[in-house]
């Protein structure tokens, strides 16, 4: 059997796969078994930050497991309280972290954090989550429940958790908000929904109304942390201070691992909450070297030369093919373009895979990249013009 039929006779369907072997790449570039390569666009769709193939966070991978890879949240785990203590340094809040294996698992968490403070925090118990419409926080029964997206809660996956509701624009947030709710969870820019950030405006009033009315504020930053939006986290770019964050992807480099981190650091009591495999020595020291390679890219000024060079070149193709395209949307490198219809999106995604350049839908009208955050500008500029390539054929 090739690859592509032990695939299919072995692995459950739950993936539209694209039966290409990728087996090499290099900061942004990979390389199939065919030797052919490809500009990437979505870096494992946000995930792989400090590039493919990074040597620092392969000697670390490498070094880490010849001395342990796992002993269980039993015990002490070094490199696990030196990344809680960078992420709050970076973050710059005073928050300590619980550790999972996935943004789903961050958003269960922070539920349930919310959930506790709502019955322990009151004389009578909130438990209500309010979130948007167009929302994604996971995959999850219960991070399922929480994202507003109707084709997502499937009849046959039902019953859900209850105490969940959605609203369209921000603003119907206050109406919303009654004796039971204890928290509002959202994105600061939406990533499924479409590559959609807030008014920063509109943010800042919410997040003061909440802490007025002693209602959480939960911010999902599994896709726009790590500094993926220009600063370590869209929320400090924001300027606004969270009760919750939770984040995944881009921290871990490519190695699976998720970050509940909240300011309320006496709700969880032992029992409450656990997991086997997250904050192992493997997945916390490749994120605590992730962390020092982005900080470093950061402060050097290389992260915001290259998030300029890519909006410009975006820029560029956003204006050349005004047919196409009706709007320009994202902060830093989560970037989307709007398109007229679903069809025209279909095509442009395959078109840009047969011209080696890979770039993700988002929704239902939008082009989104989220290209490593070590992405050069040799390699932007290769990209777009294989982009360009592709558009020029539609």
């Amino acid at each position: 059997m090739d690859l592509q039929q032990l695939d299919q006779e072995y692995v459950l369907h739950t993936y539209a796969r694209n039966y290409v072997n990728f087996i090499k790449g290099c900061n942004a570039t990979l390389y199939t078994d065919q030797n052919k390569d490809y500009i990437d666009f979505t870096s494992g769709i946000g995930v792989v930050s400090c590039g493919h193939g990074n040597e620092r966070i392969a000697h670390t991978l490498y070094k880490q497991s010849q001395n342990m890879i796992h002993i269980s949240n039993l015990f002490l785990i070094e490199p696990q309280a030196k990344l809680a203590q960078k992420i709050a340094q970076l973050s710059g809040y005073d928050m300590a972290m619980f550790f999972a294996n996935s943004g789903a698992e961050a958003n269960e968490a922070a539920i349930k954090i919310a959930r506790k403070y709502g019955e322990v925090k009151f004389d009578s118990k909130k438990y209500k989550v309010i979130t948007l419409e167009h929302s994604f926080h996971g995959r999850t029964i219960t991070t399922v429940k929480a994202t507003g997206q109707k084709d997502m809660h499937k009849s046959h996956f039902s019953p859900y958790p209850d105490g969940f509701s959605y609203n369209a624009q921000l603003e119907d947030i206050y109406n919303s908000i009654d004796n039971e709710t204890v928290a509002v969870m959202l994105e600061l820019v939406q990533g499924e929904g479409g590559v959609q950030p807030f008014p920063k405006e509109e943010i800042q009033k919410l997040s003061k109304y909440l802490k007025q009315n002693n209602i959480l504020l939960i911010v999902d930053e599994v896709q726009t942390g790590a500094f993926r939006t220009g600063e370590f986290l869209a929320s400090n770019l924001y300027e606004i201070e969270p009760d919750i964050i939770t984040l995944a992807k881009g921290v871990g480099a490519g190695v699976p691992i998720g970050v509940a981190m909240t300011k309320h650091k006496d709700i969880f009591e032992p029992g409450d909450h656990g997991s086997t495999f997250g904050g192992n020595y493997l997945s916390t020291a490749a994120a605590l070297e992730a962390c020092n390679i982005l900080d470093e890219l950061k402060n050097s000024g290389q992260l915001d030369e290259t998030m300029i060079f890519f909006e410009a070149k975006l820029k560029e193709i956003y204006e050349k093919y005004t047919n196409l395209f009706t709007e320009m949307v994202g902060l830093g490198l989560m970037r989307g373009l709007r398109v007229k219809n679903s069809e025209t999106q279909s095509s442009i995604i395959k078109n840009s895979f047969d011209n080696g350049v890979l770039v993700l839908k988002a929704g239902k009208n939008t082009i989104r990249f989220l290209p490593p955050l070590t992405i050069s500008k040799e390699e932007i500029t290769l990209g777009f013009e294989r982009l360009d390539n592709a558009l020029q054929k539609l």
